[in-house]
């Protein structure tokens, strides 16, 4: 998967991981167990996937920058 994709997947699953809790706060859907659970994981789901793509983009672009350092 390209990194800007996993930023983008990541950025979508911690919003999800957000708005899930706001809508059980304000009461307009009931807070069970597994929509707690399904918030949580989204959140931290999405954490580690826009820390990782973060990482594969740093890495990608130091990477290209040696080379152009070597070859020119």
């Amino acid at each position: 998967m390209p990194f800007n994709r996993m930023i983008g997947v990541g950025f979508v699953l911690v919003l999800i991981g957000a708005i899930v809790p706001f809508v059980i706060v304000i009461r307009l859907v009931e807070s069970t167990f597994f929509l707690n659970f399904i918030a949580f994981a989204a959140s931290v789901i999405g954490i580690f996937l826009g820390v990782i793509g973060t990482a594969m983009h740093v890495g990608d672009s130091r990477r290209r920058r040696e080379n152009d350092w070597y070859e020119g």
